[in-house]
């Protein structure tokens, strides 16, 4: 089946609206306890995008609950008190994302105008380092290497930095883990698009520019020419402030600037401040967890079809609290 380009799947309004169906089972041996979860699966509504719908189905059937985080994320948890051997759950999204023309260098202001609008704003939060996001030799060695300093336009010196980022780090699924700090990927020049977002995150922080991790999902095309990230996965990249241009969009697992075919979940630090799912079980068991997304324009025949696991962990239980053998939930890395 031959998938539609982006000019075709655009609207009258200049508009894309996507369906989204994001699918995460754990299964345990022996039946666990009790689950105790907290999943951000809710597309955001803000800026470019706005979440026409959005249901979460939970099996076995749990009371679920909302609020808003520190970054205005949706985030339901649910406490499943019964012995269970399956936990299921389904999210599903109507999604619109305005079409806008890539920034342009022309349009972007100079170094001093950044300093005056960070100044000016809240965005310390985005400036300091992070569970993940931090600096190290290697990090250095690298901003070294990449003449990572304040020069030119900031807009071509981040696109730049985009661009070595994906030139430099090979994309190989599963070759690091969800806790992995970036120096795995920095000293083996290999990961995934969670790694790459924290490298490029710490390098453009390191320039005193506030940048920003987003979880997400990504339309792949089907002339996938430099499309690396595994489909079927959730998805991240980072934003970073540029003058007069505001967040602009950074994908350095696939050279993307701009956000046409990326639909943003949740907004953090880091992968710490914005998991999909994130939970503790009662058990002692080994646990097995699957995903599987499907990003597709809401009107296409691909919306229907089947979602096949893309990703699949097993582990035994990381025990939180012995006592009470409370174990950790295997989180979903974001290919």
């Amino acid at each position: 089946m031959t998938r539609p380009s982006i000019t075709e799947l655009s609207n009258d309004s200049g508009a894309m609206i996507f369906s989204v169906r994001h699918t995460t089972t754990f299964r345990y041996e022996p039946a666990v306890r009790e689950s105790i979860m907290e999943v951000r699966l809710q597309p955001r509504s803000d800026g470019d995008q706005r979440c026409l719908s959005f249901t979460l189905d939970v099996d076995p059937a749990a009371n679920v609950m909302q609020y808003r985080d520190f970054a205005g994320n949706a985030v339901h948890h649910f406490d499943l008190a019964g012995s269970h051997s399956r936990l299921s759950i389904s999210a599903r999204s109507a999604v619109e994302v305005q079409t806008s023309p890539l920034p342009r260098a022309s349009d972007c202001g100079d170094w001093p105008d950044l300093d005056a609008e960070v100044a000016g704003g809240d965005y310390w939060e985005m400036l300091l380092p992070s569970h993940f996001v931090r600096t190290s030799p290697l990090l250095e060695d690298l901003a070294k290497n990449l003449g990572c300093g304040r020069r030119g336009n900031p807009l071509d010196l981040l696109t730049e930095l985009n661009s070595a980022i994906y030139k430099l780090f090979a994309y190989v699924p599963n070759s690091t883990h969800v806790d992995s700090p970036i120096d795995h990927a920095l000293d083996t020049r290999q990961g995934v698009c969670q790694d790459f977002a924290h490298i490029m995150i710490a390098l453009v922080r390191r320039l005193n520019v506030p940048c920003r991790y987003v979880s997400g999902y990504m339309f792949h095309r089907e002339e996938k020419e430099q499309d690396r990230s595994l489909e079927g996965a959730s998805h991240a990249w980072c934003e970073a402030l540029v003058p007069r241009l505001g967040w602009v969009a950074f994908d350095p697992t696939n050279n993307l600037v701009g956000g046409d075919r990326h639909i943003r979940v949740a907004l953090g630090r880091d992968y710490a401040d914005v998991p999909p799912t994130r939970g503790v079980y009662k058990g002692e068991g080994q646990s097995e967890l699957s995903v599987a997304v499907t990003v597709s324009p809401a009107d296409h025949a691909t919306a229907l079809e089947p979602v096949q696991p893309a990703l699949i962990v097993r582990s035994r239980p990381v025990l939180a609290r012995k006592t009470a053998m409370r174990a950790e939930q295997e989180q979903q890395q974001q290919q």
